[in-house]
Order: structure tokens, then sequence, then C-alpha cells
């Protein structure tokens, strides 16, 4: 397979985006370890009479092209390595789920209440932004939050078989995630195929995630690309997007 050369390897048929890597399997320096409050992370702590999240304030906090810059744009539709890299089966149930959880781009499991969500293309580099803010409950978040901390333990590196691009080398690392919100979890998950780029590596699909509580509410958002994504596009639009979550649960409050 032929990859361009660019900000970060690219291939035409897979478009993806970017995260920050902790380093080694275990993620032992996780975004949900208590650090310093920021102010977005400070005023996250809603009151357990907060209001519940209605569409347009989902819609509202939702990020936006003008938040991201150049080179992002709308996006041009579903990203072509759903099918190629993620529709794959594995052994291990654990490792199951998060393939599927990945493929349908649902880490929180298929919406049943408040649910908006943006996608953004980044056409110089074919890579691919999905960003959601899903209404849910703190104890079932915090139950997903859990799930991901363990998955680099769990399936740390297992062999997954694609519909259509062979078996794929699957590695799960833990990820460090911007301080916002009042609970976060992320995750680099890697899938290194059989084909090569022009200088002979092996083709690597990276998928960042992370998923931030503010308050009973969840921004979840899916960020990567063929070789290594730059780190700033995660934070950033992490950073923008709990500080809108959060005065989007301000405002709420003020109205009440």
């Amino acid at each position: 397979m032929s990859v361009r050369p660019a900000r970060r390897t690219a291939a035409c048929l897979f478009t993806v985006g970017a995260l920050v890597m902790a380093s080694g399997c275990l993620g032992s320096s996780l975004g949900r370890r208590a650090r310093p409050a920021s102010p977005a992370s400070a005023a996250g702590q809603l009151s357990p009479s907060a209001a519940a999240l209605t569409e347009a304030q989902a819609r509202s906090a939702l990020i936006t092209q003008a938040d991201m810059g150049g080179p992002w744009g709308p996006t041009a539709g579903a990203a072509t390595w759903r099918d190629g890299w993620l529709k794959a089966t594995t052994q291990t149930p654990e490792c199951q789920r998060l393939l599927d959880a990945l493929y349908a781009d649902e880490l929180l499991g298929q919406p049943s209440g408040t649910h908006a969500v943006t996608a953004l293309d980044d056409g110089d580099d074919q890579a691919q932004l999905r960003y959601q803010v899903v209404g849910g409950r703190r104890a079932d978040l915090d139950r997903t939050l859990d799930w991901l901390k363990a998955l680099p333990q769990t399936c740390g590196q297992f062999t997954a078989a694609t519909t259509s691009a062979g078996l794929q080398a699957v590695q799960v690392l833990g990820a460090e995630l911007p301080p916002v919100g009042d609970a976060r979890q992320g995750l680099r998950v890697t899938l290194t195929g059989q084909a090569t780029t022009n200088d002979g590596q092996a083709a690597v699909l990276t998928l960042d995630v992370a998923v931030v509580r503010v308050g009973d509410d969840a921004i979840v958002l899916t960020d990567g690309a063929l070789g290594t994504p730059p780190a700033s596009t995660v934070r950033q639009a992490l950073e923008l997007g709990a500080q809108r979550l959060t005065q989007v649960h301000e405002q709420a409050r003020a109205q009440a």
C-alpha cells in the first residue's frame, strides 16, 4: 500500500486523528487520577439536583470547525477505516467488546437518551475527528471509565481478524488527557497489519479515544490516523469542549 509522507503518515483509504500516548501498557498515570483543578474541572462539579441535559444543550456544547481551525473542515462522510480495519473479530470477549465499540463509535453503549455528535475531516492528512456529547447517569459513566482504565491490562496486546485488511496486531495503551472535567480516561489503540508504507514500514492505524465526564454528562472523542498524529488535536478539542459543556451546565442552573 502506498502511503504519502506528510505532517504525519496518512493514506487515502483511512481517515482518523490524534492524542498523547502514556508510556507503557499499564497506563499507570491515567487521567482519572487526582490533578490540580482547572477552571473547567472546578466548574464541572454539579449538584445531584442538576437538570438533565436537553438535546439543544448537547448540540450547543459540541465543538465546531471554527474551534479547531484549519485544516479541519466538515466531514465528507463515514471514514472507510471502520469497515476495512475495525470490522474485526477476536477470541477474547473484552477485546471484542472494545472492537465493537470502536467500530460503532459507541464507547458508552448505544445512545438511549440525550445525544449530539459532530465530525470533522482533515483533508491535508486524511484524518477524521468524531466528537459526541452524551447525557447520562454518573454511575454508568464511571463504570465505563473503569472499563476503559482496565483495558491496557485485559487487552494490552491481541490479534484481530479483519474483513478486508487481513490479520491485525492490536495494542491498547493508556493515554494521558488534559485535566478537564470531573473524571476522564484516554486510550491509544493501534492496529498493525501486513501492508507497508513507501519506506517499507508496516502500516499502522492509530485510534485515540477519550471519555470525559462533566457532572452527569460525558464527552466522547475518537481521533486517529495512519502513523503518529499530533498531540494537539485531542487536547484542544477536550479543553474547548469541557469548558463549553460546563458553561451549558452553569447556564441551566442559572435559569432554573
